[in-house]
């Protein structure tokens, strides 16, 4: 079966995918950015997980740069990803919440940037950032080659008996042999990717829905965390039928089983990349799109109790909580940074254009971020005015600022704020002790920031609540 799907995968990725037979002419770097979905900061071997298996993340720390102050664009996806793509944060991209709101024509994004110094854009995985025949539709903006999810939900499930793709430079529903496990289908994708274009710089951007609920995951990953059939994280609380997500008897041990299936999907990509001889001239990134999420089976307790997902951290998912924004963040670029290093350096999804666009020699209009360039070549990183900046809409709005190691974040009602709570991170990472009763000035600071950064939205969607 699984010889079977590769061929009819590859037939299909000759057909589709555009083949430039130009030999490199300068040292543009290939650029590959592996994009986990709901994956906690601690979720991984190298940032102190204990109990998950992540080999291929863990070597690939080992042989690049490890952030520990990286943040995702938001607490949830598609306002996440739209900062990441637009290098702009949620008080001024358009898509500040999930939903099927796409990119406009007027929003330039990485890959439609990166064209300009002759790159091959290739994704796979979840885009969600426009439907078909919507303005933010994979080929209106700047891709080349996609295979994955156009609509946000089509990522909650594993299997499915079609997927998007990228035919005649449109996007194109097609059928998937029964039975495909979705994440594979995208690895497979990305492989051919890159053998088809290993003359060209190309930026290859994989998204995987994973460990994103539904917790399925294919056996022989599940397995290694079972004793026979039972889990080796019992007692486990099954998830029953007939929820959005499907069943699952074993949650704990499907999630793991999903990051250590998403680790070894990684693997595989970076095996190719060095068969091919690019992995030199390549920058690899490793990041997750928000904090871990409690769904599909999975309970507080095994998020924040067994598993540590978000560290030492307060918060999943949807907060602004450090748990819910702070993330795996990891850049190897051999000959260029530093193995096996670390950086403090603070930073969030917003920086990630501006610092393409210093690599690669690209002018920017104004955008949010600032390159982060010298941090990866370890030289001095100036800044001006930087802090960082977040809103979100779902339950009550929410504000949250981080300048230095001081942290805000304003809870509001009825359209008014009510409260606002402060953090030092540097004495209290795990924001444990709201101190803005005894720093009235430095809230009212950080409050100043947020009025700053806040531009009314163009969506009725994202109106303060």
């Amino acid at each position: 079966m699984k010889s079977f799907l590769v061929f009819i995968i590859g037939i299909a990725l000759l057909c589709s995918i555009p083949v430039y037979a130009q030999k490199k002419t300068s040292t543009l770097p290939n650029i590959i950015f592996f994009l986990a979905d709901d994956l906690g900061y601690g979720d991984v071997g190298c940032y102190g997980q204990q109990l998950i298996k992540t080999p291929h993340i863990d070597q690939l720390a080992n042989e690049g740069m490890r952030f520990t102050n990286f943040y995702a664009g938001s607490t949830v996806c598609a306002p996440s990803r739209a900062s990441l793509m637009t290098g702009q944060h949620t008080g001024h991209t358009y898509i500040r919440g999930n939903g099927e709101l796409p990119l406009r024509a007027e929003d330039s994004i990485i890959p439609q940037l990166l064209k300009q110094k002759g790159y091959v854009n290739g994704m796979v995985g979840k885009w969600g950032l426009g439907l078909k025949n919507t303005t933010g539709a994979p080929e209106k903006k700047g891709w080349d080659f996609f295979v994955g999810h156009l609509h946000h939900e089509e990522g909650h499930f594993q299997q499915s008996d079609s997927i998007w793709k990228m035919v005649n430079g449109v996007s194109q529903k097609v059928r998937v042999p029964a039975g495909t496990y979705l994440n594979e289908l995208f690895t497979s994708s990305a492989i051919d990717f890159i053998r088809q274009n290993k003359e060209h710089p190309f930026f290859l951007y994989v998204a995987y829905t994973l460990p994103h609920a539904e917790l399925k995951v294919p056996q022989r990953y599940l397995q290694m965390y079972q004793q026979k059939t039972r889990s080796v994280f019992e007692p486990e609380m099954p998830q029953p039928p007939g929820l959005h997500y499907g069943p699952q008897p074993q949650p704990r041990a499907a999630y793991a089983a999903m990051v250590t299936s998403m680790d070894d999907y990684i693997g595989s990509i970076l095996q190719q990349l060095k068969k091919s001889g690019l992995e030199q001239n390549t920058i690899v990134i490793f990041a997750s799109d928000n904090g871990t999420h409690i769904e599909g089976g999975r309970k507080m307790p095994d998020a924040t109790g067994l598993f540590h997902s978000s560290g030492n951290l307060k918060g999943i998912k949807r907060d602004l909580y450090e748990g819910g924004i702070r993330i795996p963040f990891i850049v190897k670029w051999p000959q260029h940074v530093a193995m096996n290093s670390t950086s403090v350096f603070t930073g969030a999804f917003w920086d990630v254009l501006p610092t393409f666009a210093d690599i690669t020699g690209l002018s920017l209009t104004q955008t949010d971020g600032h390159s982060f360039l010298p941090t990866l070549l370890n030289k001095p990183q100036t800044l001006k005015n930087n802090y960082l900046y977040w809103e979100f809409y779902e339950g009550g709005f929410k504000q949250a600022v981080r300048k230095g190691n001081w942290k805000a974040i304003r809870f509001y009602k009825n359209a008014q704020p009510v409260r606002t709570e402060l953090y030092d991170l540097s004495e209290d990472p795990g924001e444990q002790n709201n101190i803005a009763n005894s720093h009235p000035d430095q809230v009212k600071e950080l409050e100043a920031l947020m009025d700053e950064a806040h531009r009314p939205s163009e969506s009725k969607l994202f109106q303060i609540q």
